[in-house]
């Protein structure tokens, strides 16, 4: 949630996250006005992204379960896998997000983007979509020319 304060009033409009029948939407909670789609989908996952624990650093993803390893353990694997597949997905919402804004084009044509540039150059989409997010903050980041320009 981000108030936003108007110098000298009382009034103060909140954005708030939501569940509809349609998924999760970004909106002010006073006027009930929703947030365009790549808005919402940047509020969430940054979100997500904080929740997730973003700033860690750059790791492989988990391989299978050890042979022979206890219920518990697979279990604490299991969970292990699904918490690296989330934080690349954020991740590569984000991505999305920076190549959309940066490109002035849709969310859409910005993933086939993204995942065009990593299949031409043998990378996955996760592992690129971390260099054009840190590219955002980090002049220093070199991206391929065709998520650059």
């Amino acid at each position: 949630m981000r108030p936003h304060d108007i110098a000298g009033t009382d009034a103060v409009d909140v954005e708030v996250v939501h569940r509809t029948p349609h998924g999760w939407r970004v909106g002010t909670g006073q006027s009930g006005h929703e947030t365009p789609d790549l808005v919402s989908a940047m509020v969430l996952a940054d979100l997500l992204t904080s929740e997730a624990g973003a700033g860690r650093p750059r790791t492989q993803a988990p391989g299978r379960a050890p042979e022979g390893a206890s219920e518990v353990e697979r279990l604490r694997h299991t969970i292990t896998q699904l918490e690296h597949a989330l934080h690349s997905r954020v991740v590569v919402e984000q991505a999305i997000g920076v190549l959309a804004e940066r490109h002035t084009m849709p969310p859409r044509e910005a993933f086939e983007k993204l995942r065009s540039s990593a299949r031409s150059r043998g990378r996955k989409v996760a592992e690129l979509a971390r260099d054009v997010v840190e590219s955002s903050t980090s002049p220093l980041t070199v991206l391929p020319e065709e998520l650059s320009t």
